[in-house]
């Protein structure tokens, strides 16, 4: 399905631009007064084109570069909705090609955790915290499975954690595939984080397995353009009066801090309820990953 999806919001994209209907004929129709395609165009028309500054509240400034659009709150809650999925608090907006042959966006959402400690991040070792995503992943399978859904194999690492304690962005993303159906291609979620004085800003790339390799820089560079206000950032932390969050930075994916806060117990949440929302979660034990279920709890599509 969010294949699909993805392909009907490029075809769209040459629509709005005016461009024949021969350049889209290799994507799938999206239906006249479409639901998606009514929340497409309510999105282009408020959309912010770059090169722009983009304020997220009080709290950061995406300097948006030339290539993208941002899709405020509302409307890219619209289409997000459409689309078939769900959004809360965290929500901030989007971020879409203006290119439009690429199958990309990008989910922007604020995680008020508190401060997030960072110095687990000196000592963790990536492949145990591959192996207690593949964990994580096989526990909730049962809960998958009993919900008539598919279970998920975790193939390994799209891109292996990275930290830059510099500059406090995290990054990493891990393939699954659809258990029986190994060759499918699937739905990417490259995840990168960038951590403030209070909580983080995960900017979130949905693509597609087959894509990622050159779709990835765009997360890159839109990581890089997220600043923080002053007051807001990492450094301007005061022990004397902020919160600190409950978990480190490993459980963000997954590693052994979650699984020692118990984390693992309730990632089955919401999957009765979003099981068929299009965008990947694999099943990890981490704090940030919960969300997911919540919000994107689905197989990899074919």
């Amino acid at each position: 399905m969010f294949l699909r999806q993805l392909r009907s919001i490029a075809a769209l994209a040459l629509l709005f631009c005016g461009l024949s209907s021969a350049a889209a004929e290799d994507t799938p129709p999206t239906p006249a007064g479409s639901e998606i395609e009514r929340s497409f165009a309510a999105a282009m028309k408020v959309a912010t084109q770059g090169p722009a500054d983009v304020a997220l509240r009080d709290l950061a400034t995406i300097h948006l570069p030339d290539p993208y659009n941002f899709i405020p709150l509302t409307e890219a809650a619209s289409l997000m909705h459409a689309l078939g999925n769900s959004t809360d608090e965290r929500f901030f907006g989007l971020v879409m090609p203006k290119q439009t042959d690429q199958y990309w966006f990008m989910i922007v959402e604020y995680n008020d955790s508190g401060h997030m400690k960072d110095e687990e991040a000196k000592a963790w070792n990536v492949d145990e915290l591959l192996q207690s995503i593949k964990d994580g992943t096989e526990a909730n399978n049962k809960d998958r499975l009993e919900h008539g859904i598919t279970a998920l194999d975790v193939v390994g690492w799209v891109e292996r954690p990275a930290y830059d304690e510099t500059t406090h962005r995290l990054v990493w993303s891990i393939l699954g595939k659809e258990r029986g159906n190994p060759a499918a291609e699937a739905t990417i979620n490259y995840n990168t984080y960038a951590l403030g004085r209070q909580g983080y800003f995960q900017l979130n790339l949905v693509t597609t397995e087959n894509y990622i390799a050159q779709d990835k820089k765009h997360a890159g560079a839109l990581l890089a353009a997220l600043d923080y206000k002053p007051g807001q950032r990492y450094e301007d932390f005061n022990t004397a009066t902020d919160r600190v969050a409950e978990y480190g930075l490993a459980a963000l994916i997954g590693g052994v801090a979650a699984k020692k806060l118990g984390l693992l117990a309730i990632i089955g949440i919401g999957l009765a309820k979003f099981w068929k929302i299009g965008l990947i979660a694999i099943a990890v034990a981490g704090g940030g990953i919960t969300k997911l279920f919540r919000r994107k709890n689905t197989t990899p599509d074919a």
